[in-house]
């Protein structure tokens, strides 16, 4: 990569949530994308169960279970940042996200040291799971993620420069299967298209697939 090449890259940050199948396939399409566009993602830690925590009442049983098991994972994965620096998130949060989407493993502690241990990280951290001790900091995280486009939305985020320089940031997009090679990069530059238009808020039509793993 040349040194105008590695200036004309753009940061794009992307905030998810473990066990959200729908993030998990934005994520893999953001990889494809760094490999079309000068683009490189930094990933960042939010939760659905910091976002639905007041929500809880209004769920069905299986969505309040799930946002229970969701804090294991987030709590896990902000620690590791923590302690280590952001750098790991990318590698846990493909460990993790294989386990649970892939191979639908159960969000247990044996899933999270499996992951760790592939992810190249003490599995020590699977203890976060059942602490507190890094709440304050998944919640900052949380909240600078939502914080740019709303409480209306959940995960995943996405902030990047826009087309005229400016910093924008949305949720989503929600596709499956996850798009490669050049169809990947046309959705790149469409959804930073359209996010960079002023007073742009929502594009939207109802889901007829369940998320598709390839």
């Amino acid at each position: 990569m040349t040194a105008a090449h590695e200036q004309q890259t753009k940061t794009a940050d992307f905030w998810f949530d473990p066990v959200c199948p729908w993030a998990w396939l934005t994520s893999r399409w953001m990889l494809e994308v760094e490999k079309q566009r000068p683009v490189s993602v930094r990933w960042h830690v939010m939760s659905l169960s910091v976002l639905n925590e007041k929500r809880l009442d209004e769920m069905p049983e299986h969505y309040r279970d799930l946002m229970q098991q969701a804090w294991g994972p987030v709590r896990v994965a902000i620690a590791a940042e923590q302690k280590y620096g952001n750098g790991v998130l990318a590698d846990l949060y493909t460990a993790l996200g294989t386990r649970y989407h892939l191979q639908e493993r159960p969000k247990d502690r044996a899933t999270l040291v499996d992951a760790l241990t592939e992810a190249g990280l003490p599995v020590e951290l699977a203890d976060a799971a059942e602490s507190t001790e890094y709440d304050e900091a998944l919640r900052a995280s949380h909240a600078e993620g939502i914080g740019l486009v709303g409480e209306e939305v959940g995960t995943p985020v996405i902030a990047v420069e826009g087309a005229e320089g400016e910093r924008i940031a949305f949720f989503g997009p929600v596709v499956t299967p996850a798009p490669k090679g050049e169809a990947a990069a046309r959705l790149w530059d469409g959804v930073v298209a359209v996010g960079s238009t002023p007073g742009f808020f929502e594009i939207k039509r109802t889901r007829t697939q369940p998320p598709i793993f390839e």
